[in-house]
């Protein structure tokens, strides 16, 4: 059985309607089934993003944004996966949406906020505190966002409960060493679960752009460059099984014991 999908790597500014244009259109023009759009789609100021210009941007799951975008998936019966500053009474969070076939399927609040490199995201969005799980055609899918790559724990739990693939939005930002991160980072989190991982990142001028897509053995099966673009794949899913039979990590791992483990230091 083959997924197909479709990675949109754009540079997102600061008007929301251009963006959400933007969005509609690609869909619209999309070969794929599943069509995959990065972190702070919504835009992001050209000095970076600030508190002001998310609590001006934010809607809620009925807003205009997502509607326009279930309108389009509903033309297309089709599936698209973006992000939002979602705002749900006195809280915004960063948050992936999965929508299929004109509805709203599940929804990412964004976990780990990226507070490093100079940077405060807690300052921006609230953290959300639960895990997003789908199946899709017969593959589970896992959601989590740009910084989450960072901690291996999320994605091994959703490797427990049976996940074959990670789609992760990004807005992975400039700077030294961070291309090589990303890679790493991917192809581990892919490698480690034995799933596939999809990375789909914003580009100039402030993100690496480099989205990708790892297989379940840990190679990169295809990655943009640094211009914006868009990418499409067909996922094999024979190789989740053959991958699994082959590095069984996730049958011979021990969570029992790493329960009572970090029981220890919690």
């Amino acid at each position: 059985m083959y997924l197909p999908v479709r990675l949109h790597q754009y540079t997102f500014h600061s008007n929301k309607l251009e963006n959400l244009n933007k969005i509609t259109s690609l869909i619209e023009d999309s070969d794929a089934y599943v069509d995959i759009f990065p972190e702070y789609c919504m835009g992001v100021p050209e000095g970076g993003l600030t508190r002001a210009y998310v609590i001006e941007n934010a809607e809620s799951i009925e807003g205009n944004f997502v509607n326009k975008i279930l309108e389009c998936v509903e033309k297309r019966s089709s599936i698209a996966i973006f992000t939002m500053y979602l705002r749900e009474e006195d809280d915004i969070y960063n948050a992936a949406v999965l929508v299929d076939k004109g509805k709203v399927k599940s929804i990412y609040k964004k976990i780990h906020l990226f507070d490093a490199y100079g940077y405060l995201e807690s300052s921006i969005f609230s953290s959300g505190n639960q895990v997003s799980m789908i199946s899709l055609n017969g593959i589970k899918v896992g959601l989590a966002v740009c910084f989450d790559l960072r901690f291996p724990e999320l994605f091994r739990y959703m490797a427990y409960k049976g996940v074959d693939a990670f789609v992760v939005p990004s807005g992975w930002y400039k700077g030294k060493f961070k291309l090589e991160q990303w890679k790493t980072l991917a192809t581990c989190r892919a490698h480690e679960n034995v799933s596939f991982l999809i990375a789909v990142n914003q580009t100039n001028p402030l993100f690496i752009g480099h989205s990708l897509v790892a297989s379940p053995f840990g190679n990169v099966l295809k990655e943009c460059d640094s211009e914006e673009q868009s990418l499409t794949i067909k996922l094999d899913c024979s190789l989740i099984k053959k991958a699994r039979e082959t590095i069984p990590v996730i049958k011979l791992s021990k969570p029992s014991l790493y329960n009572k483990l970090y029981s220890e230091i919690i």
